[in-house]
């Protein structure tokens, strides 16, 4: 009598049988390396966060764990990026970036801040992990001591490096606006060359316009109040009373 035929698993019951770890997963992140660590990577999160106030279509943050394979928690050989933002997704908060539960989607914006003790890993495996792995679309990196800074564009699968333009700045296709350093802090730039400002940035610049606006006006009311009196002092001298004119 022969034996039944055994039966391969569907691919349906196979992808079902993969156990994918929880998606609230807290981030994992070492301490920041210095006060001007903290401070650049506040500053730019504040300022993407401000300049895009009316989206709600992308998440930007900073030292958080990005969680990647469903197979392991987080790779041993990997930290979350000093900065980075998603495109194309809902805005709101996290605890970490999970990859299986974001669709899929990884960075398309990713800067990381030099230090002496992660200088050569962001230059080498995390420049390998974000082109081969994460295919982040652009990728800088920023030193907060020696303000070099430099960047990338992914191009067939590859980084090829981003030209400095004429004011040492970097484009960003994937923001839309220029990285560079003002005042020894990474900046954004509008495409016409303008500094991304921060609200308070913002408020000050209005209350000086409306200062300067404000003096200008006393000056023309200072010059008309002048010529009256000078009106004044000839009709006098012609023997007419300024105040029987009316």
């Amino acid at each position: 009598m022969s034996q039944p035929l055994a039966t391969t698993p569907s691919v349906k019951d196979a992808t079902e049988s993969i156990i994918f770890p929880p998606g609230d997963i807290y981030s994992d992140e070492p301490p920041l390396e210095s006060d001007l660590h903290r401070e650049q990577i506040d500053l730019l999160i504040r300022l993407i966060k401000w300049w895009w106030r009316d989206r709600k279509n992308f998440y930007a943050t900073g030292n958080l764990t990005i969680y990647f394979s469903p197979n392991q928690k987080k790779s041993e050989e990997f930290r979350g990026p000093d900065f980075f933002v998603v495109l194309d997704v809902e805005k709101k908060d996290r605890k970490s970036w999970v990859v299986w539960e974001e669709n899929g989607k990884y960075p398309n914006v990713i800067i990381e801040l030099l230090s002496d003790s992660t200088a050569s890993v962001d230059k080498g495996l995390k420049k390998q992990i974000y082109q081969n792995t994460f295919r982040t679309p652009d990728y800088f990196w920023f030193d907060p001591n020696n303000l070099e800074l430099r960047g990338f564009h992914l191009v067939d699968g590859q980084y090829q490096e981003i030209e400095l333009t004429g004011k040492s700045w970097l484009w960003s296709q994937q923001l839309g606006l220029y990285l560079g350093v003002e005042s020894g802090k990474l900046r954004f730039f509008t495409p016409d060359g303008q500094l991304v400002m921060l609200p308070e940035q913002e408020a000050n610049q209005q209350l000086q316009q409306a200062n300067q606006q404000l003096q200008q006006a006393n000056q023309q009311l200072e010059q008309e109040r002048q010529r009256a009196e000078i009106l004044a002092e000839r009709l006098r001298a012609a023997g007419i009373d300024p105040e029987q004119i009316f």
